[in-house]
């Protein structure tokens, strides 16, 4: 029962790490779709200016014609009274012409400073998005660093430091925490991972998972335990434990998770590789809180204007 709770709890916290994945690369995709949406309207921009130019001198052609037909009026005037009343049309024709223009040309002034204004404040949220996501990057470069200077000596004994995919991996192979068969970390895996709580401590915005790994061979020891799963989840949960140990570490940033033989990262088929997969892993992951509400007060504003029948 206790290993289907395990179990039940690992693939719940898979799925929510899968989805905070999709999310991040949502994130990054909608970044650029905003960018791209932010070169078009640049580009509308331009074309609104550019036919707001042509307007401003339609009229001024319009005006230096209204003038000419004043002049015309003042000399068929002394003329027949029909010329002078189509004179009177043609001029009424222009005057309307002309302030049908004006109206135009007002609303197309208007349309360009709402356009502006939603173009700014589209410029603002990207920058701020763009500005977390560059935060929580210099966070996680900067963990790894502080990891690389708190672990130094252990590096070079099954202890190896990298990052990938926005997250910083702790991975010990088992020489450097566990006999053969047992999951009891002993002395020097204990003062390895309790120099890793000292940084986790001071970083409390970083989850913290640690992973259980095996190699392909069947387990053959006996008690409680009966497979490589059970081994893999009982290796995570002791090192869990040497974590909680550390009063500074908030619990809930921790998870345990067994992963047995099926996630190697080398070949089992020589004895280094066989070592190379029997590791601990230990993934930290930024917190993305910022980040979501920063686009979820974009998608608001995206709705908000659409309701109110803007264009953005």
């Amino acid at each position: 029962k206790k290993f289907k709770e395990l179990e039940d709890r690992y693939a719940n916290l898979e799925q929510k790490n899968e989805n905070l994945n999709n999310q991040l690369s949502d994130y990054e995709e909608q970044s650029v779709a905003r960018d791209s949406e932010m070169s078009e309207l640049d580009a509308r921009l331009q074309e609104s200016n550019n036919e707001r130019k042509a307007l401003e001198e339609q009229i001024k052609d319009l005006e230096g014609s209204l003038t000419n037909l004043k002049k015309s009026y003042q000399a068929l005037e002394e003329n027949s009274s029909s010329a002078l009343a189509e004179n009177s049309r043609q001029n009424r024709e222009l005057l309307e012409e002309l302030e049908k223009k004006q109206k135009d040309l007002t609303r197309e002034r208007n349309e360009l400073a709402e356009l502006r204004n939603s173009l700014k404040e589209k410029s603002q949220r990207i920058e701020q998005l763009n500005h977390v996501i560059a935060v929580k990057e210099a966070k996680m470069n900067k963990l790894q660093s502080t990891l690389s200077s708190a672990l130094t000596n252990f590096e070079g004994k099954g202890l190896t430091i990298e990052q990938r995919n926005g997250k910083v991996y702790v991975s010990m192979e088992n020489k450097l925490l566990f006999a053969s068969g047992s999951w009891a970390v002993g002395a020097q895996g204990k003062q390895a991972v309790k120099q890793l709580g000292y940084v986790l401590a001071e970083n409390p915005e970083i989850n913290v998972l640690i992973e259980g790994h095996t190699d392909n061979d069947s387990y053959g020891g006996s008690g409680a335990l009966e497979d490589n799963w059970d081994l893999s989840t009982k290796r995570a949960t002791a090192i869990v434990h040497i974590l909680e140990e550390n009063p500074q570490i908030d619990q809930e940033r921790l998870t345990a998770a067994g992963r047995g033989e099926y996630a190697p990262i080398a070949s089992n088929a020589s004895v280094e590789g066989k070592s190379k997969n029997r590791r601990i892993e230990v993934i930290l992951t930024p917190k993305f809180d910022e980040i979501s509400k920063l686009l979820n007060e974009m998608d608001q504003q995206e709705a908000e204007a659409e309701a109110a029948g803007r264009d953005w």
